[in-house]
């Protein structure tokens, strides 16, 4: 229970006496101040609009004064949220300009207590003196307590955090006109939300497109604050319904300047639920509880532009993967009902399984395309990682673009309301993916209302319009209203949305806080990327058995990094960071490049020398020890990524040719997928797929130095040609240049070395064993000087 009346005291205050009585409304109605209050002027403009006309302007100003201003607005604010006044409150009037005053009891204290027709705040009230302070507040929350009076504040369950959820979700259900239920299952882009438009049109949910930010360089607190300015709109509506705010968390915060952006799916491995936990986090300090991540695609075709946002093409790989769930929105105790969405705590997020069902199966990799097969082909290879998914509690489904054998999956009742809903039991909401309903018609939005009917009936929950609200709006109303939609299907779409607000307790802690705010981009989660991109790692190439090229030495006269993604943090990245398609440049967020991580890691006496592409000529005249080079594909996303070439972007493909026949050289390959490698791998002395390893690129150096081992396998096939496409591990035939789960495994030096000085203080006899070796198998000599370099490595 939040207040009851429990006693009324007639007061005195200005000419006449009245009693304010429980069930009775007196007087107009007013708004209590929703802006935000930064200043005693704008205090005082607050209050001038919030009491009775009677209230004499110079009483506000004689009363609040530059030193007592905050405290006068604290007090209001914590009284009036802990009695839960949010909107419009009616005050009383009775006789000629009389005020009552009433005793209450709440749950939880906000730092006074009202006691016998006073309300008593320490450090501003003198015993038995009533300041024009205390008298100005007290009107304020006498305003409040007589809301609570007239009925308006008689105990409401939806409200009460101790009852179950689901009939918290039937009772605020059994509450909403039509026009609340339609503006919940709305979600719209920042750039069209206000305080009004959210009032106004009862909005469920806001998002930030792919690099939609408050301002450029956005700090966690301009996030916060720009999104408790939207959640303030959705707490003064009628019923106070919070919205829900989402974004692309996609591999890490990779929207937000400063946040740590981890490899994207294509490389992540053994770090997943760690790495959720850290994305939810850093989700979290920016005030946003819901990511739009995890990607469960099964990539079947590298052409396509959204390969790497695909854990593997192997759908056990992706159903082992979706423990990130657990890390995203925390591990359900176990006697939770599992299939039932699940968020465990304010520093956890509501998580979103995407893009359902079938996006990586489209023809020749076509984004937004058709997937063409059958029913068992669809539940076998793109279906496992959803039941995966639901059971470990995943609040949202976000359905696909694609189609399924010519029928668009925005418009796909079988699957959406048959499978999804049915067979799987999910019971959390399922939304549009953006602009998802205009592109059920061809062209897109040329037969809108069809289009609204199509995919509510199928089953989505909540539409990301993102930008025309009113005009979903508008044709949802009139769909319900003539009945061709029905009622039923409207309440099962609010009921969801409703069911993970509750669960998430937005109801509870609508308005974030700067309390995460530290975890932006910190040194742990930096440190956790850094290990995530050299497991991602795979080692495709490394000279030959006798005669490795990796670890490289730290110590050598002058080494050359060269290529186009050696000193590029935008292309180590790749597409959705920072921007929706990604940039290019070191000044878009904070990291480390390959190049700085080169630096770092060698020894001080050894000259670095960065040439992007070289020539010839310069290379055989500086005598390089050896060469790393970093080439790559461009950043992309979505379409834009669709390619039926997969060759390096230029001149990548000249700089390793130039560069590998004048020095020994490594290769390390930015990309989202596999590219055209066959021609150059005979002259490259060792090759390494580093796919998009984000912000953290001293990852890569730890496993080209030796400080750790490499052990990644290809979670995709490696084609020789594109021709070959679509290629996958079971195929017949199947030749590619490097098959699936390939990785050459190598031991960090520490390993090397530790094993070599253990082996030699275990020998008895090591001057007869070693001659006896060398003599038997020649071949051995390599072996111990190569255990010699390693040992000089250190």
């Amino acid at each position: 229970m939040v207040g009851k009346i429990v006693e009324v005291y007639p007061r005195k205050i200005i000419r006449n006496e009245a009693v304010i009585k429980p069930g009775v409304t007196y007087g107009r109605q007013s708004k209590l101040p929703q802006q935000a209050i930064n200043s005693r002027s704008q205090l005082q403009d607050a209050i001038y609009q919030s009491p009775p006309s009677w209230l004499d302007d110079d009483d506000v100003d004689d009363a609040i004064t530059d030193e007592n201003w905050l405290d006068v607005a604290k007090v209001f604010s914590e009284f009036a949220q802990a009695i839960g006044v949010l909107g419009s409150v009616p005050f009383g009037l009775k006789g000629d300009h009389a005020f009552g005053t009433v005793v209450i009891m709440r749950d939880r204290s906000v730092g006074g207590e009202w006691e016998a027709g006073r309300w008593d705040l320490p450090g501003l009230v003198t015993v038995g003196k009533m300041s024009k302070v205390v008298w100005i507040v007290g009107i304020l929350l006498w305003m409040c307590c007589v809301w609570v009076c007239n009925g308006q504040g008689e105990y409401v369950l939806y409200k009460d955090p101790n009852q179950k959820v689901s009939d918290r979700v039937v009772d605020l259900l059994g509450r909403m006109t039509l026009e609340e239920k339609i503006g919940q299952m709305v979600q719209i882009d920042r750039s069209v939300a206000t305080i009004n438009v959210m009032r106004d049109y009862f909005i469920g949910s806001v998002l930030s497109g792919g690099g939609s930010s408050p301002l450029p360089q956005a700090t966690a607190q301009n996030w916060v604050d720009m999104i408790n300015e939207y959640q303030k709109g959705a707490l003064v509506s009628r019923l106070g319904i919070p919205m829900i705010y989402g974004i692309d968390a996609v591999h890490g915060h990779n929207n937000v300047y400063n946040a740590t952006i981890f490899p994207h799916n294509v490389g992540l491995g053994a770090t997943r639920q760690r790495i959720g936990a850290a994305t939810a986090v850093e989700v979290r300090a920016t005030g946003i509880p819901y990511t739009f991540a995890p990607c469960i695609a099964v990539c079947r075709d590298p052409r396509w532009g959204r390969c790497y946002e695909s854990y593997s093409e192997d759908h056990k790989v992706v159903e082992d993967m979706t423990d990130v769930i657990l890390g995203l929105q925390g591990e359900p105790p176990s006697n939770y009902n599992h299939g039932v969405p699940f968020v465990g705590g304010r520093d956890k997020v509501a998580a979103c399984a995407k893009h359902y069902v079938g996006d990586g199966g489209t023809t020749r990799g076509v984004n937004e395309n058709n997937t063409v097969t059958d029913l068992h082909g669809l539940l076998s290879i793109h279906m496992p990682a959803y039941a995966d998914a639901i059971y470990k509690g995943v609040s949202t489904v976000m359905v696909s673009y694609s189609s399924w054998n010519g029928e668009k999956m925005h418009a796909n009742t079988e699957l959406i309301t048959g499978y999804l809903k049915g067979t799987l039991r999910f019971k959390g909401f399922v939304i549009s993916d953006w602009q998802g309903v205009d592109k059920i018609s061809s062209p897109p939005h040329s037969n809108y209302t069809a289009s609204v009917r199509a995919a509510i009936q199928a089953g989505i929950d909540m539409v990301m319009v993102p930008f025309n609200f009113n005009e979903f709006i508008n044709d949802l109303l009139s769909l319900v209203k003539s009945k061709a939609i029905p009622i039923t299907r409207i309440d099962d779409a609010v009921s969801r949305i409703l069911l993970v607000k509750f669960t998430m307790g937005l109801f509870e802690n609508p308005l974030a806080d700067y309390s995460f705010s530290n975890e932006l981009g910190s040194q742990a989660h930096r440190d956790l990327a850094r290990e995530a991109v050299r497991k991602s790692l795979v080692l495709l190439k490394n000279g030959n058995k006798t005669n490795p090229m990796l670890p490289l030495p730290r110590k050598a006269s002058k080494i050359l990094v060269a290529g186009t993604h050696a000193d590029n943090l935008g292309y180590q990245c790749g597409g959705w960071s920072i921007t929706w398609q990604g940039l290019s440049g070191n000044k878009n967020t904070r990291g480390t490049t390959i190049l700085g991580a080169i630096q770092s890691a060698v020894d001080q006496s050894t000259e670095v020398v960065f040439s992007q592409n070289p020539g010839a000529e310069f290379i055989k005249s500086n005598n390089f020890s050896y060469a790393i080079i970093a080439v790559g594909e461009p950043p992309y996303a979505e379409t834009a990524g669709d390619s039926d070439k997969l060759t390096m972007m230029d001149p990548g493909p000249a700089i390793v040719t130039s560069t590998c026949q004048a020095v020994k050289c490594v290769a390390v390959v930015l990309s989202g997928r596999p590219l055209v490698m066959e021609p150059y791998v005979a002259s490259i002395e060792a090759l390494v797929a580093a796919w998009l390893p984000g912000t953290e690129g001293q990852g890569i150096t730890d496993a080209l130095f030796g400080d750790h081992g490499f052990s990644g396998k290809l979670p995709v096939t490696w084609f020789r040609n594109t021709e070959q496409l679509p290629m996958s591990y079971g195929d017949s035939p199947y030749d590619p240049l490097f098959a699936y789960g390939s990785g050459l495994e190598t031991e960090s030096v520490a390993s090397i070395v530790a094993r070599s000085t253990s082996a030699s203080a275990a020998s008895t006899k090591p001057c007869l064993v070693t001659v006896l070796c060398l003599f038997l198998f020649p071949s051995l000599s390599r072996v111990f000087q190569k255990m010699k370099s390693y040992k000089s490595l250190e």
